[in-house]
């Protein structure tokens, strides 16, 4: 039996100071330990809670292993306290069958250190043209569809897709909502900063004029929709004016969005390149303001990892993207200092959304030993990853707050040393 002593522990009644005792895979008490224990852990002051659920992550295999594998990926997700990761299609080849579905399900059952989720894509090969087998892949397990780096643009194979996930149980159309017209060659925010800098925008509006279009659609089928990485104040009133007609919509938002926006790109620094850029500040304020008060429902890394020579070619033509496995609980701590929005946001919500079942429960006797201790006081200035890539905006900047052990099913696969 392990115990977790003098934690400050997230169960059904909210945050209560006591101590937790987990045998095999579940937690047996919370309180005094029921019987003879084995290892203890001193977590006093520390916050004792599910392991995080990362709704949106690139583990990059098969296909660009040498920016991340299903090791490395799981490595660091469990350094960031997440105990399972939603692993995105756009894979090579893309996670468009059941047979490539199930051989990930394989290989990350012989490799990765926690759980991993394969998401399938909406459309063969990602190409936007001809929907997958919703059923044949619903029916294996997968519950999040998405062609992630790509918005299906055809309103007929994007409605064919939506009254079948209408009909699949838990099914969920994700999207990453940039329309490609008006995104076309951009690199970061179209406004005042690009024109001056000389780099070529991409517009909210590309965002906006997406969502818009799927929500209508998402109306009209019964579908669940989920948001892919907002990153714009027009996107949260179309989703709020679309909650209030009963639309079933998602939206997850990624720590980048909530830390930085354009004013820090006067440098362009390439580990601040992504897809969706980062926009004005009033969006970013916008963003977190939503995150606290629940029109965002959970965020999610958008994990992306890149070698340096991919990100070291200025910024026009720099790789899109950055990690966030090992920062991200640091920075939604920085939001509020909240434990409710700490494991609501990175675990509970998440883990309904993905329809993840042993993940995201309060702590109490009898639930799933998935858990993440967090030290919420522990200053720490990231200078190296368990992910094989290093293209963090946070990497040599100062964060508080750190994962400092995570169990899955059960068994210790991280410890942080003091």
């Amino acid at each position: 039996m392990i115990g977790l002593v003098n934690g400050v522990v997230w169960g059904p009644g909210g945050p209560v100071r006591s101590d937790v005792w987990v045998e095999g895979d579940t937690v047996v008490a919370v309180g005094a330990a029921p019987g003879p224990v084995e290892e203890v852990r001193d977590v006093t002051g520390m916050l004792v809670g599910p392991g995080f659920v990362d709704l949106h992550a690139h583990l990059r295999d098969p296909g660009q292993t040498w920016k991340e594998d299903l090791v490395s990926g799981t490595r660091a997700a469990a350094a960031g306290g997440f105990t399972a990761v939603v692993a995105m299609p756009n894979t090579t080849p893309a996670t468009d069958t059941v047979d490539l579905v199930e051989d990930m399900r394989r290989r990350a059952g012989l490799e990765a250190v926690v759980l991993v989720v394969p998401a399938a894509a909406l459309t063969v090969r990602r190409e936007g043209k001809e929907p997958v087998d919703l059923e044949a892949l619903h029916g294996a397990g997968v519950r999040v569809f998405t062609d992630d780096g790509d918005w299906v643009s055809d309103d007929a194979v994007i409605e064919e897709l939506m009254m079948a996930a209408a009909r699949l149980p838990g099914a969920v159309i994700a999207q990453h909502a940039e329309e490609p017209v008006l995104s076309a060659g951009g690199h970061m925010h179209e406004g005042e900063l690009s024109r001056r800098l000389g780099v070529a925008g991409i517009p909210p509006a590309a965002e906006h004029e997406a969502v818009a279009r799927d929500l209508l659609i998402a109306a009209a089928t019964g579908a669940t929709y989920h948001v892919q990485h907002v990153s714009s104040a027009s996107t949260l009133d179309l989703v709020a004016e679309a909650r209030e007609r009963g639309v079933r919509v998602t939206v997850e938002v990624t720590p980048h969005h909530l830390d930085f926006d354009t004013g820090d790109l006067e440098s362009l620094d390439p580990n601040l390149k992504m897809y969706p850029p980062l926009r004005e500040p009033g969006d970013r304020i916008a963003l977190r303001e939503a995150l606290v008060a629940g029109l965002i429902d959970a965020v999610a890394t958008d994990h992306a990892p890149h070698l340096a020579g991919e990100k070291e070619v200025g910024f026009a033509d720099s790789a899109r993207g950055v990690i966030g496995l090992e920062t991200a609980a640091s920075v939604v701590w920085g939001v509020g200092q909240d434990p409710d929005l700490l494991f609501g946001s990175l675990s509970a919500r998440p883990a309904r959304i993905a329809g993840v079942g042993r993940h995201g429960h309060p702590v109490e006797p009898g639930s799933p030993a998935n858990l993440v201790v967090f030290d919420p006081d522990r200053r720490w200035t990231p200078q190296q990853f368990h992910s094989r890539s290093a293209n963090s905006p946070y990497l040599g900047r100062e964060l508080t707050g750190r994962v400092a052990l995570t169990l899955y099913e059960g068994s210790i696969v991280h410890e942080e040393t003091p």
